[in-house]
């Protein structure tokens, strides 16, 4: 008998270890890079969350060559604490590339992978390949600024890749900048077939406000260029909540968001359509969830939220409407951005995939 019950509490022990274990979640376990160019490093950025029930921690990070750069979070991560691990790429190889990154971790006895693909390409006479967003004879790689889940005090900075291709020099500047934003051109002269960057450093300390800020910047395509839609750049800051001072009994009875999904498709839309989803959102919490601020990232875009605060076990609906007819008339990726006093997810953001159907040929 005394045998029976040992047996038993070893596999309880055993269960218990298990349940008991940490668990690491990735946003994106595989990222395609389409084209680099060749000889300029790129960064491969993959952010996980602790989804476990213990703390987490990284051991090792290995990749499958040696011409990868590797970092990651180093401490714990507490359980629903995030982290990620980054490569840099050195693009020295032209051709077609796929590289595979291990994370070992007390989360399994075996590494866990996660991999990239893209093609290196040596053409730098065309630009569309690296640098997709044309801004008259000058290209970008990308045609929006992001700066998301900053703290205050902090100095992010986010970098743009410029092209170009006109038949003269160019200087390439940000017009309109607000206080709070600084741009720096790298070189600050571009030749005819040249490529360079502009780096774009957010000082915290100026923003206006907690929660999201938004404005535009105009790129200048050319000496005396004016300002307009065609050479606009939208930008997004997060500043999250200060949770510094939050009691011993706000910190043990926390709100908790729960969506019921965070990305939605619109997809073979016809030109005048107007399509509508829904996405539920729970507080699993403690204390009441306060929505604190919302934005939409795309005038295409039609939100409503009846209820704002949602008591523990509380939920409510938030309707999002597509309206085709204006999709091709905004830049910026189409998403729903919203801040709340979960201490573990301030900023949450839902973002829509929509398209309109294709144009069969005659």
């Amino acid at each position: 008998m005394k045998r029976i019950l040992f047996i038993a509490l070893g596999f309880l022990m055993i269960g218990v270890n298990v349940w008991a274990q940490p668990k690491i979640t990735f946003e994106k376990d595989i990222q395609e890079l389409g084209y680099v160019l060749w000889r300029n490093p790129v960064t491969v950025v993959y952010n996980f969350t602790n989804t476990g029930k213990s703390p987490l921690v990284i051991s090792n990070v290995t990749s499958s060559c040696g011409c990868t750069k590797l970092s990651w979070t180093k401490e714990p991560i507490p359980v629903n604490g995030k982290g990620e691990v980054s490569a840099v790429f050195d693009a020295e190889a032209i051709g077609h590339f796929y590289k595979e990154i291990g994370i070992y971790s007390n989360a399994s006895a075996v590494p866990v992978y996660v991999k990239f693909n893209g093609e290196v390409t040596a053409d730098a006479k065309n630009y569309s390949f690296t640098h997709p967003f044309a801004f008259g004879a000058i290209r970008l790689d990308k045609e929006e600024i992001e700066f998301d889940d900053v703290n205050k005090g902090d100095n992010p900075s986010f970098t743009i890749l410029v092209a170009n291709t006109s038949n003269k020099a160019y200087t390439p500047v940000l017009m309109h900048l607000p206080p709070y934003l600084t741009a720096k051109a790298t070189p600050e002269v571009l030749g005819r077939g040249k490529n360079g960057k502009i780096v774009v450093t957010l000082n915290t300390d100026k923003l206006p406000k907690l929660g999201i800020t938004r404005t535009s910047v105009y790129l200048s395509r050319f000496s005396g260029d004016k300002v307009g839609s065609d050479n606009e750049i939208p930008v997004s800051a997060i500043l999250l909540p200060d949770f510094s001072n939050l009691s011993e009994t706000q910190k043990n009875n926390p709100p908790q968001i729960q969506l019921s999904t965070t990305q939605l498709e619109f997809l073979s839309l016809k030109p005048d359509q107007k399509k509508t989803q829904h996405v539920e959102i729970t507080n699993v919490g403690k204390s009441d969830l306060v929505i604190q601020d919302m934005q939409v990232f795309n005038p295409a875009l039609g939100v409503n939220l009846k209820k704002t605060t949602l008591k523990p076990g509380e939920s409510t609906k938030m309707k999002i409407t597509v309206y085709a007819e204006l999709l091709p008339q905004v830049k910026g990726t189409p998403r729903v951005l919203m801040i709340t006093n979960d201490p573990e997810k301030p900023s949450i953001t839902i973002r829509v995939k929509a398209a309109l159907r294709e144009r069969k040929e005659k």
